[in-house]
């Protein structure tokens, strides 16, 4: 694929942006489409924190500004942080990863029992995940045994060791792993041995809120204390997580610490993100290098097979490359690593609203710094995201992730066959594959007959001669919208979140 002009490579380039939009411009149109009203975005150019900025709000009912130091809600994040606290008890002697989970945790249904802690930070455990039962209440508060009584009477979702599924009650357990291993709670464990190790001033667990300094008075009104006071300067905000509720965002309750524990409670700026990334990247965290590897390399299942993640990472195509998110009621978080020494860029975007697919942007924003890290063609052409899995499983899991809505598959063409009938050799794998409308879609041409032509969702599936494979589509929605003038912008939004969600799956941005 043709690649699309940009920055230049060289650290220092000033010139940042890509395809003609700075990356105020790509932030700014990204919130406005995806209703988020307020984001932080932390760039780091190792060992530098090149850029800071905060966007819009991180309190929609106050309007409190979203800034550097504002802290996110960063989800499922906190997996990362698990992992290497368990990868310090393993340094200090006070575990191993073959330990089975029923070594530190008691009372455990007998088919957990023996599952080593190695598969619960690889996501291939089979447990059933808790957070996705119907019974789960995000902001209601637990023991560590009602958690496990949401799932422990359902079957293994599938044998240990032979599938990747992300599974919250695998880092929920292994929060209770690291209690038991270091006599100590799970916050007071990580606060001592990162937060406080690192110098970390902006992050925390929601326990910690108290006395943190904010532009709103415990009264309420926002007060002009910094005028007299240094410490009311520049204050770190809490930010308060929203969904879309009648066409506008709406606060959400609070997530509780202990129902997301281990695998979803940490809070943190995105500045301190970059920090806590920075300092895992040597020995100021975890002082072995083999067991810093071992969590940034994909681990294999029984029969041989590579994984594409490990311990809530998802390893990608381009060298280096990796990446983390999280995505809790009122929350998305993602942090993109170019690990590759001629690279070293990383990505951290945190924002107010839950379900926000954030890798794509992340990955327009790297390409905005090193033309070679963003997506492969001018995003005026094609919305784009790099899977971490071939391109066969990448469509097959794209037609899985329609067949699930009910919409099914109208055609598959390869290209170099059809290349091959041509007399031409096309060298790349690449399929184009097409899919019958949404639900959305077909109510949507019920009443304008018109929008057919644009709606058909088309979406091609190639991998590229350095190995990536990338999925990518035109934004149909547009043009649609240019057709109706009745107000479908609802649909319209609909239709691209069903486009969305579906490569999201088949890419593996949510394992």
């Amino acid at each position: 694929m043709a690649m699309s002009t940009g920055a230049h490579a060289e650290r220092g380039n000033p010139n940042v942006q890509l395809d003609g939009q700075t990356i105020d411009m790509m932030v700014g149109e990204f919130m406005r489409e995806h209703h988020i009203p307020g984001m932080t975005l932390a760039i780091v150019q190792a060992p530098y924190i090149s850029r800071l900025v905060g966007y819009g709000v991180c309190d929609v009912e106050k309007g409190l500004l979203a800034s550097p130091k504002t802290l996110w809600n960063v989800g499922q994040m906190t997996q990362a942080y698990t992992a290497v606290a368990i990868m310090q008890l393993v340094e200090a002697g006070k575990l191993t990863l073959d330990d089975p989970v029923g070594k530190h945790v008691a009372s455990l249904p007998a088919a957990w029992r023996e599952i080593p802690l190695r598969q619960l930070m690889a996501h291939t455990s089979g447990l059933p995940n808790y957070t996705k039962q119907a019974a789960f209440q995000p902001a209601g508060e637990y023991r560590p045994e009602e958690v496990i009584a949401l799932v422990k009477d359902l079957p293994l979702t599938s044998k240990p060791g032979t599938r990747v599924a992300n599974s919250d009650t695998d880092f929920f357990l292994l929060g209770l792993v690291i209690e038991r291993a270091s006599g100590t709670s799970y916050e007071e464990y990580v606060t001592r041995n990162q937060i406080e190790r690192l110098g970390l001033k902006n992050t925390s667990f929601a326990s910690g809120f108290a006395g943190r300094k904010s532009e709103v008075e415990a009264k309420g009104g926002k007060h002009r204390k910094f005028l007299t006071d240094r410490s009311s300067i520049d204050p770190t905000e809490v930010a308060v997580g929203t969904a879309m509720e009648g066409g506008a965002p709406a606060v959400v309750s609070a997530n509780s610490q202990s129902g997301w524990f281990a695998n979803g409670a940490v809070w943190a700026s995105a500045e301190d993100i970059s920090l806590w990334d920075v300092g895992l990247a040597g020995n100021m965290l975890i002082n072995q290098k083999e067991n810093r590897d071992f969590l940034f390399h994909a681990v294999q299942l029984n029969d041989g097979t590579a994984t594409p993640g490990h311990c809530g990472w998802r390893f990608l195509g381009h060298k280096g490359a990796m990446d983390i998110r999280g995505d809790v009621p009122g929350f998305s978080c993602q942090l993109s690593r170019f690990t590759d020494p001629s690279e070293l860029l990383c990505v951290t975007l945190c924002c107010n609203k839950g379900g926000v697919e954030l890798s794509e942007l992340a990955r327009r924003i790297a390409g905005a710094f090193d033309r070679k890290l963003g997506p492969p063609v001018s995003t005026k052409v094609m919305k784009c995201m790099e899977s971490a899995y071939s391109a066969k499983t990448t469509s097959d899991r794209l037609i899985d992730a329609f067949k699930s809505r009910g919409v099914g598959l109208t055609a598959r063409l390869s290209l170099a066959a059809t290349a091959t009938k041509a007399g031409h050799e096309l060298p790349l794998v690449a399929e184009q594959l097409i899919f019958e409308n949404t639900e959305a879609g077909v109510q949507l041409m019920l009443r304008h007959p018109t929008t057919a032509m644009v709606l058909q969702t088309k979406i091609l599936v190639w991998q590229e001669p350095s190995g990536e494979v990338w999925v990518g589509t035109h934004d149909t929605t547009e043009a649609a919208a240019a057709s109706v003038n009745d107000g479908a912008d609802d649909a319209l939004q609909r239709i691209e979140n069903e486009i969305e969600a579906a490569m999201a799956y088949a890419t593996g941005a949510r394992l």
